[in-house]
C-alpha cells in the first residue's frame, strides 16, 4: 500500500520566504503563481501518493495583496479540488512604540497560523489521514508539535522542507534527531518553475488571472 503524504504549509511563511529569495535573485518572482500541488507533487517517491495540500494563511487587511493572494487560493482550489484546502486565520493591528521618539505606527501581525497547524495535524493522525507529515515552514514556534507527533505517534513519519531563505535549526535538529528529512526548497527551483500555471487558468467555466503585479516583464 502506498504511504499517504500531507504538506502542511505555513503560507506567510512560505510567501515572505519567496519575496526574500525574489529580492537577492529576480528569476523566483515566477514562483509566486504556481500549482502549489503539483510543486509538492513532485518530491514524491513511486511508492507514495499525495494525500492533500493543506495550507494555512489569513486573508491581508491590505486590498490589494488580499486580491492577489486570493486569485492565487482561489485557482488552486480550482484545479486541485479536494488536494488542496485552505484553513485561515486572521490579521490584527499591532501598535509599535519607537522606544526612543515613542512615535507610535500600526501594523498588521498574523495570528493563529501555529495553533492552527498544530490542531490538523493531530486530528489527521488520531484519525489516521496520513503516514507522512510534511511541514512547510522555518518557524521555531511549530517545535512543540513535532515534539508531540513523535512521541504519541512514533509510527509517522515527519519531514520539514524549509522555504527560501528561511531557516530553523530548531527545527532541523528535532527531525534529525529522529532520522527524518530536511529539505531547502531554495535548492529546487526546477521544481517551481515546473509549476508554474499560465497566466489565464480557465476550468468549469471559471478563469482566474495572475495578478498583475506577479506578472514577468
Amino acid at each position: 500500500m502506498a504511504e499517504r503524504v500531507t504538506f502542511y504549509v505555513d503560507g506567510f511563511n512560505l510567501y515572505y520566504g519567496l519575496r526574500g529569495k525574489k529580492r537577492i535573485d529576480k528569476k523566483w518572482k515566477c514562483a509566486y503563481w504556481i500549482d502549489i500541488v503539483k510543486l509538492f507533487a513532485q518530491f514524491l517517491s513511486p511508492s507514495q501518493i499525495l494525500e492533500k495540500v493543506v495550507y494555512f494563511t489569513a486573508s491581508p487587511l491590505n486590498p490589494d495583496k488580499s486580491n492577489r493572494q486570493g486569485a492565487f487560493l482561489n485557482v488552486n482550489k480550482l484545479l486541485n479540488g479536494n488536494r488542496f484546502e485552505v484553513i485561515r486565520g486572521k490579521y490584527l493591528r499591532k501598535i509599535i512604540e519607537c522606544p526612543n521618539c515613542k512615535f507610535a505606527i500600526s501594523r498588521p501581525e498574523e495570528k493563529k497560523t501555529d495553533i492552527n497547524v498544530s490542531i490538523r495535524i493531530i486530528s489527521d493522525c488520531m484519525e489516521n489521514k496520513t503516514d507522512v507529515i510534511v511541514l512547510v515552514s522555518g518557524d521555531s514556534d511549530m517545535l512543540p508539535i513535532l515534539e508531540f507527533i513523535h512521541k504519541k505517534y512514533p509510527e509517522k513519519k515527519i519531514r520539514v522542507y524549509f522555504p527560501p531563505t528561511v531557516y530553523s535549526a530548531e527545527l532541523k535538529n528535532n527531525v534529525k534527531s529522529h532520522n527524518g528529512k530536511i529539505v531547502f526548497l531554495e535548492n529546487n527551483f526546477n521544481k517551481f518553475e515546473n509549476s508554474i500555471m499560465p497566466d489565464s487558468v480557465t476550468k468549469n467555466g471559471k478563469t482566474y488571472f495572475i495578478p498583475e503585479k506577479w506578472k514577468i516583464n
